[in-house]
């Protein structure tokens, strides 16, 4: 009898052992759900979504508390990785018409090259130094409209990308085709 107590102790202790080191060598510091929403995300910390960032959006979605569909730059395809991924039903974001990208447009001839829009910029698309004529990289721009409040004179606007084949889209559902006999 001493010894099956003896041998239970051990046992027991060992596998105590076993589990203090792997709690302890394992630790994952954060939400491992919540980073692999973060790393679906576009990354433009635009605020658009309602939250200050992708990786705030992130942990909301990650814990229930926000929708998969909020993400503007992210669009439809984007809600799409994150329903496939969380196992939730896809939602579009609105049935309203898709609208073009719109990018930032700098009025060179008011811009007085103060660097606020430059330093407003969550990606990057403005260039320019101080004092000195700012302008917009179209193809980075995310038309987040985070340059436009800091500006003090105004010389920034949003316009839309003129359409062209490569960005034109079907704006009626798609439905499936019926064969008439």
């Amino acid at each position: 009898m001493l010894t099956a107590l003896l041998v239970m102790a051990g046992i027991t202790l060992a596998l105590g052992l076993a589990l203090g080191y792997a709690a302890v060598h394992f630790h994952v510091d954060g939400n491992p759900l919540a980073e692999q929403i973060d790393a679906i995300l576009p990354q433009t910390q635009c605020a658009q979504c309602g939250f200050p960032g992708c990786k705030p959006y992130a942990e909301a979605v990650a814990s229930g508390a926000a929708e998969i569909n909020l993400c503007t730059p992210g669009g439809d395809d984007g809600a799409k990785k994150l329903a496939e991924l969380l196992g939730r039903e896809f939602k579009p974001r609105g049935v309203q018409e898709e609208k073009l990208k719109t990018v930032a447009q700098i009025d060179e001839q008011t811009c007085i090259g103060c660097t606020l829009c430059i330093q407003a910029c969550p990606v990057d698309a403005i260039v320019g130094s101080a004092k000195q004529m700012h302008t917009v990289v179209s193809a980075i721009c995310t038309g987040c409209e985070l340059c436009l409040p800091p500006c003090p004179v105004d010389c920034i606007a949003l316009i839309e990308e003129p359409r062209t084949p490569q960005n034109w889209r079907w704006k009626y559902p798609r439905t499936g085709l019926r064969v008439v006999s």
